[in-house]
């Protein structure tokens, strides 16, 4: 019924004084508004502090009143499940019609608000009493999420509004979609089975919450190993914890191979819990597919999506290998004599030296030096650059806000208003970038609350994460970003922005709330936008001089990211071919690590490395379970969209508007607007595409827009034809 809720320019001013918020009758400006550029860029004066004391009452997190202290996610909880609880009792009673499905949409909005909230809280959160109210919160809502999912009644109310032909050729199309998302729901949590099979389900559904929770905390869990079993002269790159070292991570870019090897001898190193975990995890997802009616979770999982089912999912990503298989061969090959050349006493290419070697590769042939590129993206810089690209685009603008005392959770925390010219104020980002202890070291988009329509005729703003990993900024000088993390801050906007954009008039299918495998490609698209030198040149000053990033610097980081793509991409194959056995048949053949031995080597090529087991540490196989496939699927469409919509012109503005109105404005209100239509020439396509070769004939309905991608012979990057691919 419910669905998973889902965890993962001044001149413009004016205008947006005179504007209209869409289904609002507008929203006043701000004015503890100011340029986005300067807040990034400038050390965050905190005006106010993150939480009171005697003298006043915190606002509380993203201003809910509740959240001021870790005691009130029980004060929220306690009052969505009240809430729900009604809004149950008037689904039941209300007749057939428009009403059923805002009925039910409000209920996915009372019990989402707290656990998407929740969701963000418990991980990110410095003060572990937040973290941990935060996900009894999380525990509870899921828990009754389930109960509801397998409540016949509730069930029945809206079986009869589907069942009415008169009622629904009356709906529009978007409120018959999200009525049949909703029965889905029901449908894949087992609503069709007796009552004690539903228990069985909502017990194995809260179990399954447990574990994932449980998991994905360990995959990020540092080792630590005996001082003295490490040679003396590598262990000061390991933190020191008495006679222990601690390694939290594969150092993949230290030049010294040992460093490397016996990082990811140690960090990989098999741990008997989490493997218990992650054995439990698969299991208990294999158990509910069945008992709900499904062969296997990826059946379960990938209804809905753009594949539709595993088979798909295996024919796509077999094809994929089979045209990368001789460049990744030549890349490896690469790879060997430049590990032959600077260590010629252990030459064997190992799995630890493909993220150095193609770095090394990469820098050697194209003078790509990071160190000479931070310079030119300082962060505040950065955000100047998608400003304007917003702007140019999609007629929005960005303004750094003044937040209010216990709003945030971090000093370093800047809000965001995004404003369109003429519809005023869509929704917020809040923009937590920096390191800081405890915080995890992943690049994510967290939803904290869904746009709709409310009731009133308001429209409910959408408010978002950004959560990265950043450095925090030297002593008078700005936070500098790599050619890397640019790509990453473009790539998690692309995210933010179709937050913003999908303004659905339902709560459950607002803006990333779509087919997974097609929420990537927003994201990956902007990646496109990063690469190009058009769009660079708008922004990238050197942060003391003012000077512009040289053009031939753009082309080089562009045509180095094709050296070893190929072997980039097949290591994602590998990722994802595991992932899709992992959620196949059960009970599986072999134990997980020995599908991982049997799966790298066959797949990716690089041997094994015995003792290790890297897929405890595969934090995606929670979020992600049966859809890791998404990131190149995407991938390939982000392609040809880029190709047919913005290679030519990347501010096109018409092309913008159309893009936000046939794709993003949909959320997951229409079926994935991107139907592939040969999927095998999908993936030779993007094969293709990442070796530079010919691209083929494909054709996509771009939310009704047929594009046809003619046989063409690709230009270099300085041609603007397609920027080069990196992969994340």
């Amino acid at each position: 019924m419910l669905g998973g809720c889902r965890r993962a320019l001044p001149a413009a001013l004016g205008r947006a004084l005179r504007g209209r918020a869409a289904g609002q009758g507008g929203r006043a400006v701000s004015t503890s508004w100011c340029p986005v550029g300067t807040a990034f860029d400038a050390r965050q004066q905190q005006q106010q502090p993150l939480r009171g004391g005697a003298a006043g009452r915190d606002t509380g997190l993203f201003g809910v009143p509740e959240l001021n202290c870790p005691e009130g996610f029980q004060e929220a909880q306690d009052k969505a499940l009240q809430e729900s609880e009604q809004l149950v009792q008037k689904a039941c009673s209300t007749p057939p019609g428009p009403e059923t499905v805002m009925i039910f949409d409000q209920l996915s909005d009372s019990l989402c608000r707290v656990a998407d909230l929740a969701d963000f809280v418990k991980v990110a959160h410095p003060d572990f009493a937040f973290r941990e109210a935060a996900e009894e919160a999380c525990r509870n809502i899921g828990t009754m999420v389930e109960k509801l999912n397998t409540d016949v009644e509730l069930c029945q109310s809206l079986r009869r509004l589907l069942a009415d032909e008169t009622v629904m050729s009356s709906l529009d199309p978007e409120t018959r979609r999200v009525a049949e998302l909703f029965m889905f729901d029901f449908e894949i949590s087992g609503i069709h089975l007796d009552e004690e099979k539903r228990k069985k389900a909502v017990d194995l559904n809260v179990r399954i919450l447990d574990l994932c929770n449980e998991f994905l905390i360990g995959t990020h869990i540092p080792n630590k190993i005996d001082k003295h079993v490490l040679p003396e002269h590598i262990r000061y790159n390991f933190t020191a914890e008495g006679n222990y070292l601690r390694v939290a991570g594969l150092h993949a870019d230290c030049p010294d191979d040992l460093v490397r090897e016996a990082a990811y001898k140690i960090f990989l190193h098999s741990n008997s819990q989490q493997l218990t975990r992650l054995e439990e995890l698969l299991a208990s997802r294999n158990n509910l597919a069945q008992l709900v009616g499904y062969d296997t979770f990826a059946h379960r999982a990938l209804q809905g999506t753009m594949a539709k089912n595993p088979e798909t999912v295996r024919q796509f990503l077999e094809k994929l290998s089979e045209q990368l298989a001789k460049r990744t061969q030549k890349d490896f090959e690469m790879m060997t004599k430049m590990k032959m050349k600077l260590n010629p006493h252990n030459s064997m290419l190992m799995p630890w030296d493909h993220p150095y070697y193609s770095g090394v590769l990469r820098a050697e042939r194209y003078n790509i030096d990071p160190g000479l590129y931070c310079p030119f993206f300082s962060l505040g810089a950065c955000m100047e650059g998608l400003n304007s690209l917003f702007s140019q685009l999609l007629g929005i603008s960005l303004y750094a806000e003044q937040t209010k005392r216990g709003e945030i959770w971090s000093e370093d925390v800047r809000k965001l208003a995004v404003v369109h010219e003429t519809e005023g104020l869509l929704g917020y980002i809040y923009c937590d970038f920096f390191q800081r202890p405890d915080k995890p070291h992943q690049d994510c988009h967290f939803t904290v609350r869904g746009g709709r329509l409310k009731e009133n005729g308001e429209y409910q703003l959408p408010v978002v994460v950004l959560m990265l990993s950043l450095p925090n900024s030297a002593r008078g000088a700005p936070t500098l970003l790599s050619p890397g993390m640019m790509e990453n801050l473009f790539h998690e906007m692309g995210h933010a922005m179709h937050s913003m954009l999908g303004r659905t008039r339902y709560q459950h299918v607002t803006g990333t709330r779509c087919a997974t495998d097609f929420a990537e490609v927003p994201s990956i698209l902007m990646e496109y936008f990063a690469n190009d030198y058009r769009v660079v040149n708008q922004f990238a000053r050197h942060y003391k001089t003012g000077q512009p990033l040289p053009k031939n610097m753009v082309s080089r980081l562009c045509e180095s990211k094709k050296v070893c793509a190929a072997a980039d991409m097949q290591l994602q194959v590998f990722y994802a071919v595991l992932d899709q056995i992992y959620h196949g048949k059960h009970p599986l053949k072999k134990s997980t690590t020995e599908i991982l031995k049997e799966t790298q080597e066959k797949v990716y090529g690089l041997p094994y490395v015995p003792n290790t087991a890297w897929q405890l540490r595969f934090s995606h196989l929670v979020g992600y379970g049966a859809k890791y496939y998404s990131y190149l699927m995407s991938r390939a469409v982000a392609s040809m969209v880029w190709k047919q919509c913005f290679a030519q012109n990347p501010f096109d503005r018409a092309m913008g508007e159309r893009y936000r109105r046939e794709m993003l404005a949909h959320g997951g209100g229409k079926e994935p607007m991107l139907m592939v239509q040969d999927r095998q020439q999908m993936a030779k396509q993007m094969a293709k595409l990442i070796l530079a070769a010919e691209f083929l004939q494909v054709k996509l309905s771009f939310a009704g827009i047929k594009i046809n991608m003619q046989e063409s012979t690709f230009a270099s990057a300085e041609s603007h034809e397609d920027p080069c691919l990196g992969t994340k």
